[in-house]
């Protein structure tokens, strides 16, 4: 069956799943300098698989959409878990310093 008839979900599953355990492509999206250039690796392992994805495949659907967006630094906080997002991404400054935490912390928001 070829992938590129496949709906544009089941092509991005593709593309997760093949991310698994390939420490090259992984190192390469974690040391993106930003989301364009997270998009440029996918985009090329996307044509290496033949699975046809384009740029607004990916910045329109989860999960790719989500971690573009995490990329960017758009999004605070990782919601559910506590965890901040530079937990997650030790890249460049964060939103995040001590007197926003301490903040929170009065507030009653963090724990």
């Amino acid at each position: 069956m070829d992938s590129k008839t496949l709906p544009v979900k089941e092509r991005l599953k593709l593309l997760v799943e093949s991310l698994d355990g390939v420490e090259e492509i992984n190192q390469a999206l974690s040391q993106s300098q930003d989301a364009d250039a997270m998009l440029d690796v996918l985009l090329d392992l996307s044509s290496q698989l033949e699975l046809g994805l384009t740029r607004d495949d990916l910045t329109e659907n989860p999960p790719i959409r989500d971690w573009v967006w995490w990329k960017n630094k758009e999004a605070l906080v990782n919601l559910g878990d506590n965890n901040l997002r530079h937990q997650q991404d030790s890249s460049g400054k964060t939103r995040w310093d001590s007197w926003t935490i301490r903040f929170f912390k009065f507030l009653g928001i963090w724990r």
